[in-house]
């Protein structure tokens, strides 16, 4: 029976596959994206995320599979006709257009009178606070103005679903910050989903309500980012999030939290976890915590075998009783802050 309470898919990829015969780019993956919904692609070089977003938007097509939006099946469709509309990395803006006539561009292309596209045009301009520069040719943007007026231009035709194509790795660290509150801010106001890809596991965790990571075409987890990052499902994504350990414990693979492990003089551990003997490595001081990265105690006979790891100390828990490279420590942590990895 049919439950009206439930949210309604907007987007669903049913045993998508991409193969290129030389790689297997998206295994035949399958994902449900709820209506609204701020979803990020994650994960690193080459697994799939990208080839995915480009079956999506119809510039690829899919080898086995289907793509379903608002009950539609899509899969086969132009670019134009489904419903959804992406934004490139590059930006992709006409140089010799105004940026006014960038956004009206495709309203122009389907016939729109002029008027009509431009009221539009400056609608979506005001949006994304670049209405004082409409009639500006591209070239005298910065990198920042040039990303919100291609946000403008792909939102021009109403899509069901924007896609954005790791839209802030060509900028620099402090406007990235400032940009991933934007896109926040224009997807509360829009109401549609969002579709980002990603390398960025901050931005992720920044942005997203729905994380995918994903490795070697397939979907490792999917889930909010505060389950991905609370409870990782397999050492890939332990290790791809980061400030998690993954730990080789008689009961299997463990990750533990770097925040979450405790120092102490050898020996001197609560006996409420494991305790392992370690040896500082390297000290970073970041600010509000410090990481302290921790090798085999090379004094124990199989110090060769002990992986790496790290901890990170509140500033004050540190200075209360700095620790030196080299100091000899034990590590621990509680049961309960040790969550089991699928085998």
């Amino acid at each position: 029976m049919h439950d009206d309470t439930a949210p309604r898919t907007d987007l669903e990829l049913i045993r998508l596959v991409k193969d290129y015969g030389a790689s297997l780019a998206v295994a035949g993956i399958d994902l449900k994206i709820a209506a609204g919904s701020y979803c990020c692609l994650l994960g690193p070089s080459g697994c799939g995320k990208t080839s995915t977003l480009r079956m999506i938007a119809g510039h690829e097509e899919p080898t086995e599979g289907s793509i379903v939006l608002g009950g539609r099946e899509i899969t086969h469709l132009s670019p134009a006709e489904r419903g959804t509309a992406m934004m490139f990395q590059s930006y992709a803006l006409f140089p010799h257009l105004s940026v006014l006539d960038n956004v009206a561009f495709s309203a122009r292309m389907k016939g729109a009178a002029k008027a009509e596209r431009h009221a539009r045009a400056m609608e979506l301009l005001k949006l994304v606070h670049m209405e004082p520069f409409a009639e500006r040719l591209p070239a005298a943007l910065s990198g920042g103005q040039q990303q919100r007026v291609a946000l403008a231009r792909a939102l021009m035709l109403r899509p069901k679903v924007l896609l954005l194509d790791e839209p802030l790795s060509a900028l620099d660290p402090f406007l990235r910050v400032k940009m991933r509150a934007e896109l926040k801010r224009w997807h509360r106001a829009l109401g549609m989903s969002f579709i980002h890809v990603t390398h960025s596991q901050e931005e992720a965790m920044a942005l997203a309500d729905l994380v995918v990571v994903m490795n070697q075409g397939r979907i490792e987890q999917a889930g909010s980012a505060r389950d991905v990052f609370e409870r990782p499902r397999t050492e890939f994504v332990a290790r791809f999030i980061g400030a998690h350990n993954v730990i080789e414990t008689p009961a299997g693979k463990v990750a533990v939290r770097c925040d979450r492990l405790r120092l102490d003089a050898v020996g001197a551990g609560s006996g409420a976890g494991s305790d392992y003997a370690m040896q500082v490595a390297a000290i970073e001081y970041q600010g509000a915590q410090v990481q302290i990265h921790l090798s085999a105690d090379t004094s124990s006979a199989d110090a060769s075998a002990e992986p790496i790891w790290m901890a990170a100390l509140p500033d004050a828990d540190f200075h209360a009783a700095p620790l030196e490279p080299g100091q000899r420590v034990a590590l621990h942590w509680r049961p309960e802050d040790a969550h089991a990895l699928a085998a």
